[in-house]
């Protein structure tokens, strides 16, 4: 299957009739695994509610750093402020400063935000957002795993799109709904190679999402490090607007 059609076949399999009807997702999502610990952020994102955009790279956490603040994603910057709207800290283009010794120790409340912002909003925009200008698609080969085949799509992220990698796998069913993701981490590392499974998906208000979602380390041969959750992600209430 040519990459277009499969492309096309997942959109019309999550609904993307809904999803073309709304400018914004909002869900609640519960987040462990020891990603966030690793870079002295331990509870973070535990519990909070976020708002994507479905037009642009746009995210909005609540909480978060506590209670009265939220983090904003805007494209290439990012920002606590008050739940008044007044900023507290902002920076802009935050992507170059991960590369600095610190971030390999410990993040800020910013780089936080950056991650998850960005994060966030590839997650409950897949697979809608390859179609946006700029995404590079082509077929991959499929992957068996469980008794399961499921058909791959090689994604390349437009510059202007904040991802966790350039290039990313995405495989699908035979519904069409997506069941992993590979990516590299890269604001952790080049070492932070990704198998990220999606699973229990739901229908709400016609937009199908993977409510259960977890992140595992990915060995050489393409193979999941099963017993380590890098991230674990539960998604509830999900509405558009």
């Amino acid at each position: 299957m040519a990459a277009d059609e499969l492309l096309a076949e997942a959109i019309e399999a999550d609904g993307g009739a809904a999803y073309d009807a709304a400018t914004e997702i909002t869900a609640r999502v519960r987040c462990g695994g020891w990603a966030l610990p690793l870079r002295f952020q331990r509870g973070a994102f535990s519990d909070f509610r976020g708002t994507v955009s479905t037009s642009e790279p746009r995210t909005v956490i609540s909480p978060h750093p506590g209670r009265g603040r939220r983090g904003v994603l805007e494209r290439n910057s990012v920002r606590i402020e008050t739940d008044d709207g007044e900023v507290v800290a902002e920076r802009s283009d935050p992507r170059p400063a991960f590369r600095r010794f610190r971030r390999n120790i410990w993040w800020d409340d910013l780089d936080l935000m950056y991650f998850g912002g960005y994060a966030l909003w590839g997650y409950l925009n897949a697979p809608f957002m390859l179609r946006r200008p700029g995404f590079e698609l082509e077929e991959a080969a499929p992957w068996r795993e469980d008794g399961e085949t499921w058909r791959g799509l090689r994604v390349r992220f437009p510059n202007d799109v904040p991802a966790h990698s350039r290039e990313q796998l995405y495989y699908f069913d035979e519904r069409g709904l997506i069941r992993r993701n590979d990516y590299t981490a890269e604001v952790f590392g080049s070492w932070a190679r990704a198998t990220h499974y999606c699973w229990d998906h739901e229908r709400f208000d016609g937009l199908v999402v993977p409510t259960r979602r977890k992140a595992m380390p990915r060995r050489g041969n393409g193979k999941a490090v099963r017993r380590i959750a890098v991230v674990s992600l539960a998604i509830t209430d999900v509405a558009l607007a």
